[in-house]
């Protein structure tokens, strides 16, 4: 690859290309399980699953998908939590060269049946706490039958101890049928030893949805050789890092696409340990630091800023820490900085998108923290900022533009849907919709969303940028910014505010703030207090939810 300005800001020993390994994710459990047998792969609150049996009951999954019709090409779907099934599930069906649909298991009906019938999924493996909802959709969609899975299948301890830690109505006693299979059932009676890897380089492993730029969910097709390239990306992004060395903090969901490769597959190609967390909160990540004394702490912002606000975390022993990673959505500088005072461990900001397996760019490992950044992209990973309005001007250092993107980790395309794929990949190029900069370093700042920018008496205004100086304000716990309809200047900011406990705050203050800290065309002119804001299942704030209910207003 071509010298690239960021290549002087990489840490010791990270190449700027690659030789790839063409080994698949799913083969890569196996070779991890042949050397790291006895180690622990998955931590589900104590009960510790090894290399080898995980092996054995991928193995034992994939047998029992054959045995129900499962060939090569076919679609199943994975609407599970972090719960050892979900991995389980996803490894089976790349072995046996099927795709795996990642669904979110908090969708609802409308929801489920869309993804289930645009994927043309054949088998879903879902909560026994959702198998009625399928039921009620099964006859719209494609699926056959129905694989539950109980959440306290593999639990240490009595289930009935399970409820104070998830809610108590996530656990229902099902029955077998020919519609429906229990998971454990299933793969108890299925003979031991080795199944034939049928995960093609080339071939679509994975379909995770994502909105996109038009609010149509669409599946994202990723290649074993995009999934596997990414992670090997990641790898070689922590140089210092053994096989067999470390333990990750679950916090991400597999189903989505930060926690399918960051934490699942990254890990089990490295035999390190996941420690599922079905529920991340602030309570429970406190519990596995002093349980479990993790090496890495994954999470979105807000698992951070929540964290932060707990007395009882400020009082743990960090020496087991040695990094965070953090993505979805931008970290406050004081966020990172008082992180850093605190345990002496580095973050490391992510940036990418389902498209991109998802990892694009991150925070050089043990070098320069810019907080308001989101590092460097890794390796033969090749990024530049073009012109808004045609897409084709490469804008110079430190302006802003649409950020586009070429490398291994891009995606195949959009399921089905030939336009939108056409609309996004150009020449190899993803158009990722998003604005930013870079600076001299190669670092690069992520302004905003192309969609959620705010143009108020002819200014552009970036929401995020807003949001960062609101949060920077020592009584507000979190914000967000939108556009709303103005009769005089087309559009104007609103912005939503979740003080911190015990905060007095009023909208004349968070203005009076404001004035002090930006342009006064950026200024909020309408404020409003709220408990919480609208997150998504990985706890990044969804500004399109307010922008949604605010317009309802208007109606």
């Amino acid at each position: 690859m071509d010298e690239k300005s960021w290549h002087k800001s990489y840490a010791p020993g990270v190449k700027p290309s690659l030789t790839y390994d063409t080994t698949t994710v799913s083969r890569a459990l196996s070779r991890s399980a042949k050397n790291f047998p006895d180690h622990s792969a998955l931590n589900y609150m104590g009960c510790i699953i090894s290399y080898k049996k995980l092996e054995s009951m991928v193995n034992a999954f994939a047998r029992a998908l054959t045995d129900m019709g499962i060939k090569p090409g076919d679609k199943v779907a994975v609407c599970l939590p972090n719960i050892p099934q979900a991995i389980i599930a996803n490894y089976a069906i790349f072995r046996i060269g099927a795709v795996t649909v990642l669904c979110n298991p908090l969708y609802t009906e409308r929801e489920l049946a869309y993804q289930l019938n645009d994927s043309d999924s054949r088998i879903i493996v879902t909560l026994t706490l959702l198998v009625p909802r399928i039921e009620k959709i099964q006859s719209r969609t494609k699926i056959e039958k129905i694989i539950a899975c109980h959440i306290h299948s593999y639990l240490p301890f009595p289930k009935k101890q399970l409820f104070p830690l998830v809610k108590k109505e996530m656990y229902r006693k099902i029955s077998q049928t020919d519609n429906v299979k229990i998971f454990k059932d299933i793969i108890k009676g299925q003979p031991d030893g080795p199944v034939e890897d049928q995960s093609q380089w080339e071939e679509t492993g994975a379909l995770l949805y994502t909105g996109g730029t038009t609010g149509v969910s669409k599946g994202v097709m990723l290649t074993h050789s995009n999934l596997s390239c990414n992670v090997q990306q990641f790898i070689a992004w922590f140089p210092d890092l053994q096989k067999g060395e470390e333990s990750l903090v679950g916090n991400f969901p597999v189903f989505h696409s930060a926690g399918f490769t960051a934490i699942q597959n990254f890990s089990l190609w490295q035999a390190y340990e996941i420690i599922l967390v079905p529920r991340p909160e602030p309570a429970i990540n406190i519990e596995i630091l002093k349980k479990y004394k993790p090496t890495f702490l994954p999470g979105v912002p807000t698992i951070f800023v929540g964290l932060l606000a707990e007395p009882e975390f400020r009082k743990l022993n960090f020496s087991s820490v040695k990094g965070f990673f953090s993505g979805a959505a931008p970290l406050a500088a004081d966020t990172i900085r008082n992180l850093k005072e605190l345990t002496g461990a580095d973050m490391c900001e992510v940036y990418g998108s389902t498209e991109n397996s998802p990892i694009v760019s991150v925070t050089p490992w043990g070098g320069k923290i810019k907080p308001g950044t989101v590092g460097c992209p890794v390796p033969d990973t090749d990024v530049k900022i073009v012109d808004i309005e045609t897409g084709e001007t490469e804008m110079p250092k430190g302006e802003t533009g649409e950020i586009i993107i070429k490398g291994p980790q891009i995606m195949k395309g959009y399921y089905k849907k030939p336009e939108e794929t056409a609309n996004v990949l150009k020449d190899g190029w993803f158009y990722s919709g998003d604005i930013g900069k870079f600076d001299e370093d190669g670092y690069l700042t992520i302004v905003d969303r192309k969609k959620d920018m705010i143009i108020a008496g002819g200014y552009n205004i970036y929401p995020v940028e807003l949001d960062n100086v609101l949060f920077d304000h020592p009584g507000i716990l979190e914000a967000c910014t939108i556009g709303v309809p103005d009769e005089y200047r087309g559009e104007t900011v609103k912005a939503f505010i979740v003080p911190k406990k015990g905060e007095q705050l009023t909208a004349e203050e968070v203005i009076a703030y404001c004035k002090k800290n930006m342009a006064a065309y950026k200024i909020p002119k309408k404020i409003e207090f709220v408990e919480e804001l609208p997150k998504s299942a990985v706890g990044k704030i969804l500004r399109r939810e307010l922008r949604d209910m605010e317009l309802a207003k208007t109606k």
